[in-house]
């Protein structure tokens, strides 16, 4: 019996081994292992990037067809380089580098050694490449944007970079990837999945064939298109409207949380960021210090929210019953809250105003008084405040919302801690934070989050979280962008603030911005605009914000335009607003003279004035 176990166990042990070597040689064939092998050449097989369409099916990012000059580091031979150079439009050290970075990859595979080279440049090269050597073309496909208008909402694609390469295997060196917007935010989408396809190469590298007939190849997979929830006449008319102003314009449909517009001014043409000169014009763009056109002012930008905070305060106070419709409040033109903290108001002194006319009026006595007291509600300031911080989170405040946009800033909303830190010994009071009252002080927003409040109000309490996709081919949105989000306040409270926001328009601060037929309702505000030079804090020309919807009734389009430098919200920012509500909701413009006015409008002198100096402009 001995004597037949041990041949069993070896012949049994050999066919394992056998079976092992079989699977791992000829089943198990991964990619990896196909890879290495250096016979054998892997090609991708790109699938074209996916298209991006506006709400109304209006193509707005399209491709176009590109060319990759690929170099075989083994197949170079002896070349004119200046000649070659020439052709290329490159230097002399920049081709030595690249080789050296060719070489340094494999001297048996391909890499890409100039990319993005445009339909005209590949004419100049196609005719002279059968001289060189080692040398070949791989087409491709890129970006085309059909407009100028957007490049902050879009983003750009470019090459991915030695630290995306490592921590993610999926691409490789010369590929394409999302950046910023859109074309960040919806990569996995857009891009698709490219296939791959294995050559076989006998000893002098010639290609015979596919390897093992093809077995192993895969077919890509189509990228998706990408449908906005952007109106892109809309967005184009904003633009018009911001040139020579800095800023942002944000328009949502309140009922949906889809964002209609978000204009950033200055803007830049997306088609910048295309092709061999990506780089240059980046630079170009990144080192305007003054206008600043990569900065989304809209979704980046934390400016105090001025006089359009008294709405939320208003409704906090209506909710926490500290005051009702009709409480009234005597304004002085002015008040010490507290030692050396004194608050002017631009009302008439005596002047009685209850919660509407405080609104229309922007009585900032009587914002600042009713703040104080909802935080002397409770026991402690500390409660307090916290308490109004959490009413004011449940409108997106001092988040950064959740939107699909991978830019953006959260702002600030102070609680009780952020004053601790300010404070010695715990010894702050509401009166120490009064500013908070009338939207100054220590509070930041974006003008999203200004919009997203506005939304919330005209919705009566409640809101989608913005977003800028509406629809995916053969794909869904996210179910937290058809979501409801309720606000802290009851739903009885609002429609006393929507009156007084409506008789800002019609009797208040924004008279200028009325439109025939069409209700709307809207806030004014003034934001202090302070900037340091050389470490020295110097204030500006305020800045100029609105914030409204229209219709009052079953509203279509909520927005805030913020316009840095502005005045006051009267002389720009408001019939902006009322401009682009029209515009949405008519599709033309009747009031011409507004149109030509606000087109005409030019701040460059306001921005340009920290930095000149005896009539000559100098460096920040």
């Amino acid at each position: 019996m001995k004597n037949r176990l041990l041949p069993f166990l070896i012949i049994i042990s050999s066919l394992i081994f056998i079976l092992r070597l079989f699977w791992i040689q000829v089943i198990d064939v991964n990619d990896v292992t196909i890879s290495n092998k250096n016979s054998i050449e892997k090609v991708y097989n790109f699938p074209e990037r996916g298209y991006i369409f506006d709400r109304n099916n209006k193509l707005i990012v399209g491709n176009e067809i590109f060319y990759d000059l690929m170099v075989l580091p083994s197949k170079l031979k002896p070349i004119d380089t200046t000649e070659f150079c020439k052709i290329l439009k490159i230097d002399k050290t920049t081709l030595i580098d690249k080789i050296d970075k060719a070489i340094k990859f494999s001297k048996v595979k391909p890499s890409v050694f100039l990319s993005q080279i445009s339909k005209n440049d590949f004419a100049v090269i196609q005719e002279k490449l059968w001289k060189y050597d080692g040398f070949s073309v791989r087409k491709k496909s890129n970006r085309n944007y059909l407009s100028n208008s957007a490049s902050n909402i879009l983003g750009y694609i470019s090459e991915v970079n030695d630290y995306e390469i490592r921590d993610n295997s999926y691409y490789e060196s010369g590929e394409l990837i999302g950046r910023q917007g859109i074309e960040k935010a919806y990569e996995n989408k857009l891009r698709g999945l490219k296939g791959v396809s294995y050559l076989q190469k006998d000893k002098f590298n010639r290609t015979t064939g596919p390897y093992k007939d093809g077995v192993y190849d895969t077919l890509f997979k189509p990228a998706k298109n990408i449908t906005l929830t952007i109106d892109f006449d809309l967005q184009s008319y904003g633009d018009s409207l911001m040139i020579n102003k800095f800023g942002s314009i944000i328009a949502i449909e309140p009922e949906s949380g889809e964002i209609l517009s978000l204009i950033n001014a200055p803007n830049f043409n997306p088609n910048l960021l295309i092709g061999r000169d990506r780089s240059k014009n980046y630079l170009k763009l990144k080192n305007d210090t003054i206008g600043k056109p990569l900065f989304d002012r809209g979704l980046q930008g934390m400016y105090p929210p001025g006089s359009t905070f008294k709405l939320v305060n208003g409704l906090i106070a209506l909710q926490e019953n500290i005051i009702s419709a009709e409480t009234k409040i005597l304004c002085n033109a002015g008040h010490f809250y507290s030692k050396n903290r004194f608050m002017k108001c631009h009302n008439k002194v005596g002047t009685m105003n209850d919660l509407n006319s405080a609104i229309y009026n922007s009585c900032n006595t009587y914002f600042a008084t009713i703040y104080k007291k909802t935080i002397e509600k409770y026991s402690n300031p500390k409660i307090g405040i916290d308490n109004w911080k959490n009413h004011l989170k449940s409108f997106g405040l001092g988040n950064y919302l959740g939107y699909d946009h991978p830019t953006g800033q959260p702002g600030l909303i102070p609680g009780s801690e952020y004053y601790d830190m300010w404070y010695t010994n715990n010894s702050w009071r509401a009166a120490a934070t009064i500013s908070n009252g009338i939207g100054q002080g220590e509070i930041l927003t974006t003008p999203i989050q200004l919009a997203n409040m506005t939304a919330a109000i005209a919705n009566r309490g409640w809101y989608i979280t913005p977003h800028f996709v509406k629809k995916i081919s053969n794909d869904s949105i996210l179910k937290k962008y058809k979501e409801k989000k309720y606000t802290t306040i009851d739903k009885k409270h609002f429609e006393t603030i929507i009156d007084g926001m409506f008789n800002v328009v019609e009797k208040g601060t924004a008279q200028n911005s009325k439109i025939k037929n069409i209700e709307i309702v809207g806030k004014t505000g003034t934001s202090e605009n302070f900037i340091k030079i050389n470490g020295i804090r110097k204030q500006l020309t305020d800045h100029s914000i609105f914030v409204g919807f229209a219709p009052k009734n079953n509203p279509k389009i909520a927005i805030a335009v913020f316009v840095e430098n502005g005045y006051w919200g009267t002389r720009w920012a408001a019939p902006i607003a009322s401009l682009m509500m029209e515009k949405y909701l008519n599709k033309n413009i009747n009031r011409k003279y507004l149109d030509k006015y606000i087109k005409d409008g030019n701040l460059m002198k306001e921005y340009l004035k920290p930095f000149i100096k005896d009539n000559f402009l100098i460096n920040e």
